[in-house]
C-alpha cells in the first residue's frame, strides 16, 4: 500500500484569526475619528448633494411649478424651464445676498454681502475651532453654547463697566471674555479627568446653567442689567471696548475678522506643529496606547476643555465687543454654539478646513436672507442645506457609494497564485 500525504499551503488571501471584541468606547471614538478627520473630497461633496436635494426642495415647492404639473405631460418643458427658474433665481439671489451684488452700482457697493458674509463667519470660525480641538483630543463639545454665553456676560459686564483707554479697554474685555470661556470648558474637563464623567452629557447641563444664569442676571439690577431699565438686556457697551470697523462705516465688518485668521493660524501651529498638539493627537487615535506611552491624558482633556472653552470665548466675546454693541439679551449666542457643530464636521477638525466651512455658513446665512426676499423661498431652507450637510459629513459611505469613490485606503485586490498540493509517496 501507499502512505500519500498532502501539504497544503495557507495563502496570502486567507483571513487572520478574529480577534477580541471591540469594546463600545472604541467603536464610538473609532467613530467620531471617522467623521471629523476623513476625506476632505467628502465634505466638498456633501455641500455638492445638499446643494442638490435643497434645489430639488426649493423646485417641487415653489407653486409656479406646482402648477405646471397638472398637465406636465402634454407640455413637459414648461415644467422644465419653471423648474430651472425657480432653482436658479432662488442660488442667484443667494450668491448676490452672500458674495457679489451685481444689481447696484459700483463695486464698493456690489462686495457688501461679502463683508456681511465674513461678518457672520468671525463667531462660527472661532467656536467651530473650539469645538474642532475637542474633536481632535476625541471628546465631543456641544457646549460651545454656553461657554459663549459665559464669554458674552464677562466680555460684555467690563466692556460696559469701565471708563479706560481703547488699548487697554479692549484687550481687557476680549481677555475676559476668552477667561470665561475657559473656565466654563475647563469644569468639563476636570470633571471628565478626575470622575470620568461623560463630556456630552456634562456640556448639554452646563449649557442649562449658562443660559439660565445670564437670563437671572440680565433681570437683576448690579449685575448686567441696563441701569433704570425693566427689560432683561444690558447696557451698551461703551466705544473704547468696541472693535473698530475694518473698512470703515460703511461695510459692518470689525477686526475680529481679523482676530480669527490669527487664532486659525495658532490652532494650526498648536495642532500639528507642537509638542501639546501631538499629544493632543496621540490621545485623540487611541487614549490607552498615549497612556502606555507615559502621557497624561486626564491633563489632556483638561488642557483641550479650556482651550476649547477659550475658543468659543472669543466667539462670545465678539458678539458683544463687535456685533451687538447697543447691549445684548441672554439670545445673544444666535445658535452659534450648535452651528459651531457642524463647522467643526465640515472642515473635519482642521484649523483652515473650519476657516473655510465656516465662511460657507456666513454666506448661506447671509445670502438666505437675500432669497427669501427676492424669490420668496423660506429662510428656514438654509437650515435645510446645513442639516443636509450634517447628514451626508456623518455618512461617509454614502457619499462614496453615491459618487462611486474607493473607501480610503483601499487597494486593488490581487489573486494569490493557487498552489497545488504535494503528493508524497
Amino acid at each position: 500500500m501507499s502512505d500519500a500525504t498532502t501539504t497544503t499551503t495557507q495563502g496570502p488571501g486567507t483571513p487572520p484569526a478574529p480577534s477580541s471584541p471591540e469594546t463600545a468606547e472604541g467603536r464610538g471614538s473609532r467613530l467620531l475619528r471617522e467623521i471629523t478627520t476623513g476625506n476632505a473630497a467628502i465634505s466638498v461633496l456633501a455641500v455638492v448633494l445638499a446643494l442638490v436635494v435643497s434645489g430639488l426642495l426649493i423646485g417641487f415647492t415653489d407653486t409656479s411649478v406646482q402648477g405646471t404639473l397638472g398637465y406636465f405631460f402634454s407640455r413637459p418643458a414648461d415644467f422644465f424651464q419653471a423648474f430651472w427658474a425657480a432653482v436658479g433665481g432662488s442660488y442667484s439671489s443667494l450668491f448676490q445676498g452672500a458674495i457679489y451684488n451685481f444689481r447696484v452700482d459700483g463695486f464698493a457697493a456690489g462686495i457688501r454681502p461679502l463683508t456681511e458674509t465674513l461678518n457672520y463667519a468671525v463667531p462660527l470660525i472661532a467656536a467651530g475651532l473650539g469645538v474642532a480641538v475637542a474633536f481632535r483630543v476625541g471628546l465631543f463639545n456641544i457646549g460651545a453654547r454656553g461657554q459663549m454665553l459665559m464669554a458674552s456676560a464677562a466680555a460684555g459686564w467690563v466692556g460696559f463697566s469701565f471708563h479706560l483707554p481703547l488699548a487697554v479697554h479692549l484687550p481687557l474685555a476680549l481677555a475676559a471674555g476668552i477667561a470665561a470661556g475657559a473656565l466654563w470648558g475647563g469644569i468639563v474637563g476636570l470633571l471628565k479627568a478626575r470622575t470620568g464623567a461623560h463630556e456630552v452629557i456634562l456640556t448639554i447641563m452646563l449649557n442649562y446653567i449658562a443660559f439660565y444664569l445670564l437670563a437671572f442676571m440680565l433681570r437683576t439690577q448690579g449685575l448686567l442689567q441696563a441701569p433704570g431699565s425693566a427689560n432683561p438686556k444690558s447696557p451698551a457697551t461703551l466705544d473704547t471696548a468696541i472693535l473698530p470697523d475694518l473698512f470703515g462705516a460703511r461695510y459692518n465688518l470689525n477686526w475680529g475678522f481679523v482676530l480669527v485668521i490669527v487664532i486659525t493660524a495658532v490652532v494650526w501651529w498648536l495642532i500639528n506643529r507642537s509638542t501639546l498638539g501631538f499629544r493632543f493627537r496621540a490621545v485623540g487615535e487611541n487614549p490607552h496606547a498615549a497612556r502606555t506611552a507615559g502621557m497624561n491624558v486626564k491633563n489632556i482633556y483638561l488642557y483641550a476643555m479650556l482651550i476649547s472653552g477659550a475658543l468659543a470665548g472669543v466667539a462670545g466675546s465678539t458678539q458683544v465687543l463687535g456685533t451687538l454693541t447697543s447691549g445684548f439679551t441672554s439670545g445673544i449666542d444666535a445658535g452659534i454654539g450648535f452651528d459651531a457643530i457642524t463647522v467643526a464636521l465640515l472642515g473635519r477638525s482642521r484649523p483652515w478646513g473650519v476657516f473655510g466651512a465656516g465662511v460657507l455658513f456666513g454666506a448661506l446665512k447671509a445670502g438666505g436672507y437675500s432669497m427669501q426676499a427676492a424669490n420668496g423661498v423660506p429662510i428656514d431652507i438654509v437650515l435645510v442645506v446645513q442639516s443636509l450637510i450634517v447628514l451626508f459629513v456623518a455618512a461617509p459611505p454614502l457619499v462614496r457609494a453615491i459618487f462611486r469613490l474607493p473607501a480610503p485606503g483601499l487597494r486593488p485586490v490581487r489573486k494569490a497564485p493557487i498552489k497545488e498540493a504535494v503528493v508524497t509517496k
